[in-house]
């Protein structure tokens, strides 16, 4: 284990914790996309599933997700703390305990899975306990501060929830699941090699291994763009399956083309440039790969919609 026992057990509280402190514990940012990504695997998935039971697998991933969150917290409160990016979050901040947050994420844990096992089905709880453990475990505890394939690799965990989702309508896995998984998968490394290249002094402060700091700028600019060619053909290939559509096709040939300009243009970036300038452009392609997942996951969603109502019957 790191110093961050040491570091967050002597920890006092600088002001008294209020519920909104506790919450940030489950970075609700991320769990918007869990949420939403298991929401589109739920309704994308053949097997109409009950309203009510739906509204709850999806409540428990939720909580699964945030447990997750606390726990990542908990480990990694040392480097938050020399992060910027990072410092404000409850544990560094002083308002909550690494304690605290590791009871918290344990409890959530064990509640999530039990009761989405409950609630749906034992495939589902599984997947579910096997993405907290993933993203605990082999990437916060092991990869993140082992090596620059920390986000490749550990990309997986954020790439389950629409498994699950899929799990919880159907009881098992299917093609069609782990191709949304694998969108998921592909998009992540790029989308956070783009963060690392303009919030690189952050690593370097708190001595992860990102790609930025083992091979440097060019390199991992080489790597996104790899990446980007190998994610669109994916993406855009998903058009011809099952979960594709016309809508989904246009939503994918469009953004697809927009994230290949900006992976290029991030790669024809020059070391010598100002660095306000690569700053913009790498900024800006960490935005557009914001809207890329989620409007993909969107098309996915009215797919579905428009299959079960007999649209393109």
């Amino acid at each position: 284990m790191t110093d961050t026992s040491i570091n967050t057990q002597a920890h006092s509280h600088d002001t008294e914790a209020q519920f909104s402190d506790y919450f940030a514990l489950l970075k609700p940012r991320v769990m918007t996309l869990v949420v939403f990504t298991a929401f589109v695997g739920l309704l994308a998935a053949p097997t109409p599933v009950h309203p009510f039971i739906g509204f709850c697998a999806i409540l428990f991933i939720a909580i699964g997700g945030g447990a997750s969150g606390a726990l990542n917290m908990w480990w990694d409160a040392d480097i938050d703390a020399v992060m910027k990016r990072t410092q404000r979050r409850p544990i560094p901040a002083g308002k909550v305990t690494g304690d605290e947050a590791f009871a918290i994420g344990i409890a959530l844990s064990a509640f999530s899975v039990v009761f989405l096992g409950l609630a749906s089905n034992w495939v589902a709880a599984g997947l579910l306990a096997f993405t907290i453990f993933f993203y605990v475990v082999i990437y916060t505890m092991w990869l993140k501060r082992w090596t620059p394939q920390n986000i490749v690799i550990g990309g997986a965990a954020g790439a389950f929830p629409p498994m699950i989702g899929w799990a919880v309508a159907t009881g098992g896995i299917s093609v069609e699941s782990v191709l949304m998984f694998c969108l998921t998968f592909m998009w992540t490394p790029p989308h956070f090699w783009a963060l690392a290249l303009f919030m690189r002094k952050d690593y370097d402060n708190a001595d992860v291994p990102m790609l930025t700091v083992t091979h440097g700028r060019r390199s991992t600019r080489i790597h996104i763009l790899v990446y980007t060619v190998l994610l669109a053909v994916l993406a855009i290939g998903a058009g011809f399956t099952s979960i594709g559509g016309p809508i989904y096709l246009t939503v994918a040939v469009v953004l697809n083309v927009l994230f290949l300009r900006g992976a290029v243009q991030i790669w024809k970036r020059d070391e010598d440039m100002s660095e306000e300038d690569n700053f913009l452009v790498e900024r800006k392609f960490f935005k557009l790969s914001l809207l890329y997942l989620f409007a993909h996951f969107g098309a996915i969603l009215v797919e579905a919609g428009f299959d079960k109502f007999g649209v393109w019957a």
